[in-house]
């Protein structure tokens, strides 16, 4: 387990759901170590966790040879959590839109869409190979639920 006292820390870990647990566990307590009331520390939790099933299923596809990285760092103003992949999945311009009549009864395809909804910020990069995802929580807006 990291530091959770650290500004800053990263993990690399395996392509696997103990890994997106881990993920998810650590961005919980840093939410509510940063103080963010329980909807946002919840917020930010499925966020981190849609991103990190995102990068273990979608990007490297369960390989055993790929690695996801996740790194974490309190501003004092904001979380900023990067997950990364090393994989060949799709490029989020390409995800179909959730909300669209053909998809509302897809049993995929929302994880995408609850990251920004949960999320202040949120940037995707393509790497070469795989993706980078930044979400960023501001504390004010968690604060004020704004």
């Amino acid at each position: 387990m990291a530091d959770l006292s650290a500004d800053r820390f990263t993990y690399t870990l395996d392509s696997s759901l103990e890994s997106v647990n881990k993920v998810e566990h650590t961005a919980e307590e840093l939410a509510r170590k940063a103080g963010l009331d329980e909807n946002a520390v919840f917020q930010v939790a499925m966020a981190v966790r849609e991103a990190a099933v995102n990068a273990v299923l979608h990007g490297n596809a369960y390989d055993v040879q790929k690695k996801i990285t996740a790194s974490f760092e309190n501003t004092g103003t904001a979380l900023i959590i990067r997950i990364s992949d090393q994989g060949d999945g799709p490029y989020p311009s390409t995800v179909t839109d959730p909300c669209a009549p053909e998809n509302l009864l897809s049993g995929s395809g929302r994880g995408i869409f609850l990251i920004r909804s949960f999320m202040d910020e949120v940037h995707f990069k393509q790497l070469h190979p795989g993706t980078e995802l930044t979400l960023i929580k501001h504390f004010a807006s968690a604060q004020t639920g704004t």
